[in-house]
């Protein structure tokens, strides 16, 4: 059905860009997909249109159309089709008859312009006619109808370049995601009387929302669920909104920019999911955000501001802030991230007080490890982070750290850069894994040991000291010391520099140990020239810089009151565990090697980075060289055969 829609891009080329071939295919497939569903119904509501004469028609044509949409017209695809005379006239005809809420979706997509660029171009019948053709489109569940559009969406993404993972998730991706999110709650899910509240931000085309109502109903088919979305891109979200108007879906797809229109500032979720897109950058609500960061705990974003070109952290802040109390119903929520938000920002940054104040707050409960090349856009490593602030008991201060980078298939035939898929199979092994973390992770003798750890959340806390060891000098004039003292801006100014470098040059050559040597000949050498000595502290620091010279058998410097001068050359930094003494690791661990090294305790900072590919890292030992060498001249004796055959 996908590739049938998308052939009608045949009639599109040049007259449109292949990225601009989503602007009519969307808006007509979402058409013709409407047109089927109300097919049965038209005629019925065309009658009762014609008996009504109220102001307010919209919930009696619904019944009408046992819908909770309609369409009044008296044209369908199959009249339009008819009449190639007036297709553009009849097909805003029926536009205009569509109910409030399509007429809403549709006007996302600026369809009035492009029926006049099709009409120009002399192939709006011929598009619209091929679109009449298509049959079977109403038998279509709204779950397959969501892998159509998504297909769609993902080739329009493709040729235009989308920011990776911008618009579409794998299906198997959403349903392990799903999975891990609700499968702990699996008890409380099949209890009496739930009422499930869901929330995705960065909805798409509302596949996440719909798979987690599925996977609920699966355990509770009584429960009551609402799902809530928000997406900014305005044909992303028609093709959501179309969908939950034609499966009936209760909830709200608020259209807009999470960060600056927050459409659920004052609601609290039970669920929350959301692949927000990898590293796209949030200038354009900066000064938004900043504001409400300033609010502290009261707004969004108090944990901290990331980097502007990655804004995973804000959305993952923006949904912790929508989390249901703890003193409520509590909540979960899970989210794809790639592998920067584990560990990108030094200690104190943006980021590093962000996972911080999650770790501290416990509400960081697990990490899953996905294989690369499962996105059609990207073929990056992903990864889930799942936070609850209702952790299970045996959670409480734990976070669960899951490799599940090897439980892949290969595709058949990739798709864009997707090459890889998880089987069923393998979803049901991850989520059996991460549920039974604790004891597999505790079980040396269970075959997926090596791939659960359970660490505490101080584990991924540092302190990172700054260690300074002492700036040791030796002092000469040389040809070099007397070029750098002529090219010195600061020197070039004062009246004295030429006398001086007059009165260094016969120097030339000299070497000395201590300072105060140096001191002591450079005044009688100059005062015996003649010459001014540079006196004030803006000509004597470039002076003393030029004829100074690290050496480790050098003079330790100092200042006025006897304070050992650092060496900014030889700074260096260590990181120290959270719960690790300073001073004896300092002792034990930088101390046998630099014994002249102190801690400069007051820029020690705090960080936190979970460093997860470190946790699960295996050493390989490289091949013994006699096997080396073997194959080498294996394949020398290789090279020369083929060689003499060549010259023969």
């Amino acid at each position: 059905m996908a590739n049938d829609i998308w052939s009608v891009a045949d009639l599109l080329r040049g007259d449109y860009k292949r990225h601009e071939y989503g602007q009519v295919i969307l808006p007509f497939t979402l058409m013709r997909r409407l047109d089927a569903v109300m097919a049965p119904t038209r005629q019925a509501v065309r009658d009762r249109n014609a008996t009504l004469d109220v102001q307010n028609k919209q919930r009696l044509l619904e019944i009408a159309a046992k819908l909770p949409f309609y369409n009044t017209s008296e044209q369908d695809f199959t009249t339009i089709a008819a009449d190639a005379t007036n297709v553009a006239k009849n097909l805003r005809d029926y536009i205009n008859g569509f109910s409030a809420n399509v007429r809403e979706i549709l006007a996302r997509f600026d369809l009035d312009n492009e029926i006049t660029r099709l009409a120009s171009a002399k192939i709006l019948y011929q598009v619209l006619g091929k679109f009449a053709a298509m049959r079977d489109l109403e038998k279509l569940t709204n779950h397959d109808m969501g892998y159509v559009f998504e297909h769609l969406i993902r080739k329009f993404a493709e040729d235009s370049n989308e920011t990776a993972g911008e618009h579409f998730t794998p299906r198997e991706v959403i349903e392990l995601m799903v999975n891990l999110l609700i499968a702990p709650d699996a008890d409380t899910v099949a209890g009496e009387g739930q009422v499930i509240n869901i929330l995705d931000p960065a909805c798409g085309t509302g596949g996440m929302l719909t798979a987690a109502e599925d996977h609920i109903k699966s355990i509770n088919p009584k429960a009551e669920v609402y799902l809530f979305g928000q997406e900014i891109n305005a044909e992303s979200w028609a093709v959501c909104q179309s969908d939950m108007l034609m499966s009936n879906h209760r909830g709200d797809i608020h259209f807009g920019n999470s960060f600056s229109d927050d459409g659920f500032a004052a609601r609290k979720f039970d669920y929350m999911l959301a692949n927000p897109p990898f590293g796209v950058e949030w200038k354009k609500v900066k000064d938004f955000v900043e504001n409400e960061a300033q609010l502290g705990h009261a707004g969004r974003f108090g944990a901290g501001m990331p980097r502007i070109n990655d804004g995973s952290f804000l959305f993952l802040q923006h949904m912790i802030s929508k989390m249901e109390p703890v003193e409520g119903k509590g909540a979960r929520l899970a989210i794809v991230f790639n592998g920067s938000p584990l560990f990108t920002g030094a200690a104190e940054s943006g980021e590093s007080k962000i996972r911080q104040w999650i770790l501290e707050n416990d509400l960081l409960e697990g990490i899953v490890a996905l294989p690369d090349q499962l996105f059609y856009n990207t073929g990056i490593s992903t990864y889930f982070w799942i936070l609850s602030n209702r952790k299970a008991k045996q959670l409480r201060g734990k976070v669960i750290l899951l490799d599940a980078r090897d439980q892949w298939e290969k595709m058949r035939k990739s798709l864009g850069d997707k090459r890889k898929r998880i089987s069923d199979a393998q979803i049901k092994r991850i989520t059996e894994l991460y549920v039974d973390a604790v004891a597999v992770a505790a079980d040396p003798a269970h075959p997926d040991h090596a791939k659960v750890k359970v660490f505490s959340t101080r584990d991924f806390g540092y302190h990172r000291i700054t260690v300074e060891r002492p700036l040791k000098l030796r002092f000469e004039i040389t040809d070099d010391t007397l070029a750098a003292l002529g090219t010195t801006k600061s020197l070039a100014k004062w009246d004295g520099r030429d006398a001086l470098l007059e009165a260094l040059r016969g120097l030339a050559g000299t070497v000395w140990w201590t300072k105060r040597e140096a001191a002591n000949t450079l005044h009688k050498t100059v005062a015996d020239a003649g010459a001014l000595w540079p006196s004030t502290a803006a000509l004597q620091k470039p002076f003393w810089g030029a004829i100074s010279v690290p050496d480790p058998e050098g003079e330790v410097q100092k200042t006025k009151d006897g304070a050992v001068l650092p060496d900014p050359d030889l700074r260096d930094y260590e990181n120290i565990p959270l719960d690790e003494d300073i001073d004896a690791y300092f002792i034990r661990e930088v101390i046998p090697h630099v014994p002249d090294a102190w801690i400069d305790h007051d820029k020690t900072k705090v960080g936190y980075e979970i460093p997860f590919t470190r946790h699960f890292y295996v050493y390989t030992p490289p091949r013994p060289l006699a096997e080396i060498d073997a194959e080498l001249r294996d394949l020398e004796a290789q090279i020369q055969g083929l060689l003499r055959e060549v010259t023969k």
